[in-house]
């Protein structure tokens, strides 16, 4: 399920948003400012943050640019009362993902989440994403640890992308497998496990259990990275 955080500080807006939107049938989260919304998308994983510009103890703009500097996976649609053009270009220069203009309909907010987050497949993806002494260059298409460049095959860099998207959440091997391998292909979960270990023995620390790729038995994996 998609999950949106709302960082709204008006309560009637901030009820309304989370109302609607999990009728449309999305896992929503309220923020009540800016310190909190940082907060908690450290904490957990979300695919979209509704971010308000106007907010107490730190500003939209402040929210967004920490976002990216951390190199967050999480898109960013900014929600701003002001019609400045000024504004609406400085949001997108912090790196949101697209703004909308209050007072907005339900209707033109859905299709623009829809639009963010089928441009992102679901969780938006930093060009340069680094977890323990990691570094992966999705422009690149590169991979290095501790500065030295790593080979990886095609289908070991598109797994590895797949777990940053989707960072904290649970992957069974069958969703593994239409991300990755796609509808047209049909490897077996052996395959899939095999790809992990070969993945695993490049980005992992040496640690066991594994540290980032985390295995859950009867489930499948989780990438905490």
């Amino acid at each position: 399920m998609i999950r949106i955080l709302v960082v709204e500080d008006e309560p009637v807006i901030a009820l309304g948003l989370e109302t609607d939107l999990k009728l449309e049938g999305y896992d929503v989260e309220v923020a009540r400012d800016g310190e909190a919304a940082l907060r908690r998308v450290r904490e957990a994983p979300f695919d979209l943050v509704l971010l308000d510009v106007m907010l107490p103890r730190k500003d939209g703009f402040a929210v967004c640019r920490e976002i990216r500097r951390a190199g967050l996976p999480v898109s960013i649609i900014v929600l701003t009362a002001k019609t400045h053009e000024a504004e609406k270009v400085l949001g997108l220069e912090l790196g949101a993902d697209d703004y909308i203009t209050k007072p907005f309909s339900p209707l033109e907010l859905r299709a623009r989440i829809k639009a963010v987050l089928r441009r992102s497949g679901g969780g938006n993806v930093p060009e340069v994403y680094r977890f323990g002494d990691i570094e992966v260059n999705f422009t690149r298409a590169e991979l290095r640890r501790g500065g030295t460049a790593i080979e990886t095959t095609a289908i070991e860099f598109r797994l590895l992308e797949t777990f940053i998207r989707r960072r904290g959440r649970v992957l069974t091997r069958e969703q593994l497998l239409d991300e990755v391998w796609g509808e047209e292909s049909s490897p077996t979960d052996r395959v899939v496990d095999n790809h992990i270990m070969k993945l695993r023995r490049k980005i992992e620390p040496g640690s066991d259990p594994p540290q980032f790729i985390v295995s859950l038995r009867g489930m499948g994996y989780r990438f905490d990275g």
